[in-house]
């Protein structure tokens, strides 16, 4: 049921224009209230129009027909204009389209029922949201539509124009993480994704490249697959290596080597430990007495006992490992260390005294504070508490009750871990507290391979920082001279990328946008719930 409002004045008309500026040039006729939203019935004028096939003009009427369309709600109420339009016949001979509906610029389109400027609206949302987060939204906009709807719209979205690319940045992303990828490029002048490739073969972007000529820089990662294509599709275009991931490659192999000379550093702080029993052996061998005695009782411990003597019990009796798993309702590979351990020790060795104790890290403030006299182990364990300390009162009273009425010895921390060692090579020095900085000189003077290390890391960074890449070879070569397998690896590979790597340490190019659209690729995956088709992330990537 419709309500028609009144018939419309001259200054009503001009007014609904002014609000409604693709309704100009129609002779609007009236408004109707239909169903709690608003109609505007209308009709198109009189002159020619060119053929959407041909071009040549035409004002031969072969009839008119209504049209319905959905506009953008108004004041939270849903707007339809009813619009008669003419279908023109072509007088071009030669064209294939014999009769062809006029359209009106910014309102109608050709097989559509929704207006320009809901259609552009809707195409906005869905590239924002698509799906269902989208349809809600259009919801509360005033449009009901479909989520399928909305990835129809995105789907059909036209390929933006390149256009000229003198700088192109190029990386990898996953769209299944370990199983398939894509690569995306980018323009570099304005850090716009200009198009996505369905994987990141060497094939695929030299063919690229053939197709779009003009690239003069190549902005790229350490991958050899797009060293060789940038090489095949664009030989005279220059290639620049990114800093930050020649920088992260350093860090993994800054972290093998602290790996292999991390027993350099354990005998030292043995070393350490030996010296600090000897100066007060009879409390600190007692507190660890105690320690030891407390990790024999610790449940893990007696429930590994238990589950040992049952799975040789009935291996004893000529059960197979998946009767016993049945039995004891213990994971396959559970059973399987039971099975063939030789004796218990083998299982509860990591539980004993071996594993480093989360005091480690205290050990020292304790045995500051017992000297100066605060002897309160409970006032104690609230101190450490404010520090980090996560464990209970009684794992502190075990460790400190030897020292009942004695001076504590020397603390000896615990050897750093080969993540710490390594953040603190890598770290800029005015980074490092005071006490970083006086374990990391403990490490250098541990192994001297380590502080050889660490010369070659800062030199690096003062490079990579500066971009003096004149001091490459000179670089390259003091690694060599050095015992350092591990960063000869890493040296052998800057010298197989020379020239890509010397760019990437003069220019000031790098591939921090491409990073960056990654990552938009990334957080659009999970908007999506990571099920889009390449097609409709390469969509979105585009137009986003």
């Amino acid at each position: 049921m419709s309500i028609v409002l009144h018939e419309l004045t001259d200054g009503e008309v001009r007014l609904l224009c002014l609000l409604f500026p693709h309704l100009a040039g129609l002779d609007l006729a009236r408004v109707e209230e239909v169903g709690g939203g608003v109609k505007f019935v209308a009709r198109t004028g009189h002159g020619p129009v060119a053929c959407w096939e041909c071009g040549q003009s035409s004002a031969r009427v072969h009839e008119r027909y209504r049209r319905h369309l959905q506009d953008l709600a108004c004041g939270g109420r849903p707007v339809r204009v009813e619009l008669e339009v003419r279908r023109l016949i072509c007088d071009n001979a030669a064209c294939r389209v014999r009769t062809f509906a006029e359209q009106v610029d910014g309102l109608t389109a050709r097989h559509q029922r929704r207006t320009a400027g809901l259609r552009g609206v809707l195409e906005r949302v869905a590239l924002a949201l698509v799906g269902r987060a989208g349809a809600r939204l259009a919801r509360v906009l005033g449009t009901v539509v479909s989520r399928c709807t909305l990835i129809r719209l995105i789907r059909a979205l036209p390929d933006p124009e390149i256009g000229p690319v003198t700088v192109l940045g190029v990386d990898d992303w996953a769209k299944r993480r370990g199983h398939s990828y894509a690569s995306v490029l980018v323009n570099m002048d304005d850090h716009h994704v200009i198009d996505i490739l369905p994987d990141r073969e060497a094939d695929t972007f030299a063919e690229w490249l053939r197709q779009h000529p003009g690239v003069q820089i190549i902005c790229r990662d350490r991958g050899g697959s797009y060293s060789w294509g940038g090489r095949a599709g664009a030989p005279e275009a220059q290639q620049v290596a990114d800093r930050w991931h020649m920088w992260d490659d350093l860090g993994e192999y800054v972290k093998k080597t602290v790996a292999a000379h991390l027993g350099c550093v354990k005998d030292h702080y043995a070393a350490l430990k030996r010296a600090a029993l000897d100066q007060a052996p009879d409390p600190h061998h007692t507190a660890e007495q105690v320690i030891a005695e407390h990790a024999e009782n610790r449940a893990r411990v007696v429930r590994s006992r238990e589950r040992y003597e049952q799975v040789q019990a009935l291996k004893a009796e000529g059960r197979s490992q998946a009767a016993i798993q049945r039995e004891l309702r213990l994971a396959p590979m559970t059973v399987r260390r039971y099975y063939h351990a030789t004796n218990v020790d083998e299982l509860v060795a990591g539980s004993l005294a071996g594993w480093p104790s989360i005091l480690d890290h205290y050990k020292p403030y304790l045995h500051e504070r017992w000297n100066q006299g605060c002897t309160n182990i409970t006032q104690l364990h609230r101190e450490i508490k404010t520090q980090g300390f996560r464990g209970g009162y009684a794992t502190i009273y075990a460790y400190l009750a030897p020292f009942k009425g004695k001076t504590a010895p020397p603390a000896v921390p615990a050897p750093p871990k080969v993540r710490q060692i390594t953040s603190w090579i890598r770290r800029r020095p005015d980074n490092l507290d005071p006490g970083e900085q006086l374990k990391l000189k403990e490490v250098q003077t541990a192994c001297l391979h380590l502080d050889s290390l660490r010369g070659h890391v800062a030199e690096f960074a003062k490079m990579l920082t500066g971009r003096h890449g004149e001091h490459l070879d000179d670089w390259i070569a003091a690694v060599r001279a050095d015992d350092l397998p591990h960063l000869h690896a890493f040296a052998n590979g800057l010298q197989r990328d020379h020239d890509a790597v010397l760019a990437g340490l003069t220019l000031p190019y790098s591939s921090g946008a491409v990073e960056g659209a990654v990552c938009k690729i990334k957080f659009w995956k999970r908007v999506m719930f990571g099920r889009a088709n390449l097609d409709l992330m390469r969509k979105v990537a585009l137009w986003n």
